[in-house]
């Protein structure tokens, strides 16, 4: 990968993560300001709820497209800690295919779901479930994206780091 394309990616990286800051950061002034509300003045709202709920929603599947590295991703790696690049590259194929066979048979069925909630809004905030929901239709695009690339490395013959637990991270 040449530089400029590295720099590019870069700083793409660090304004998803300041995009995840930012939602994080606003989930929780509505929650201060939801126990503010009803514990200081005794005038319970509920839109901060349901504005925690939504960023929530879109916090988790934002961070997993566009912020969470493929190494910081949770596995089951008692197997794959104890082999060798070999076997890892074929496991990684083997995941990456399923994942995006499922990912891109049940695509169409998510789009179309997304689309039919257009008819519903939220309580509060009057927000159109498919704007909502539309995340995990990002989500799952980028997840595909994500595996098509392993993949792609895994058949070149670059074997899937080892996993070192000295070097283990939380995700976030």
């Amino acid at each position: 990968m040449n530089p400029s394309t590295r720099a590019i990616g870069s700083w793409l990286a660090q304004r998803a993560e300041n995009i995840a800051a930012a939602m994080l950061a606003t989930m929780f002034a509505a929650f201060l300001l939801q126990i503010a509300f009803r514990y200081l003045f005794g005038l319970p709202i509920g839109w901060t709820h349901e504005i925690s709920v939504v960023l929530w929603l879109w916090l988790v599947l934002f961070g997993a497209a566009f912020v969470v590295t493929e190494k910081e991703e949770i596995r089951f790696d008692i197997i794959y800690g104890a082999v060798g690049p070999k076997p890892r590259r074929v496991m990684a194929l083997i995941s990456a295919f399923a994942v995006i066979a499922l990912y891109t048979l049940s695509l169409p069925a998510v789009i179309d779901y997304v689309t039919f909630m257009k008819v519903e809004r939220t309580s509060y905030l009057k927000i159109r479930f498919d704007w909502l929901f539309s995340i995990y239709v990002i989500f799952a695009v980028a997840t595909i994206i994500r595996y098509i690339w392993i993949a792609w490395q895994a058949m070149r013959g670059v074997a899937p780091d080892e996993f070192d637990p000295t070097k283990a991270s939380s995700g976030v």
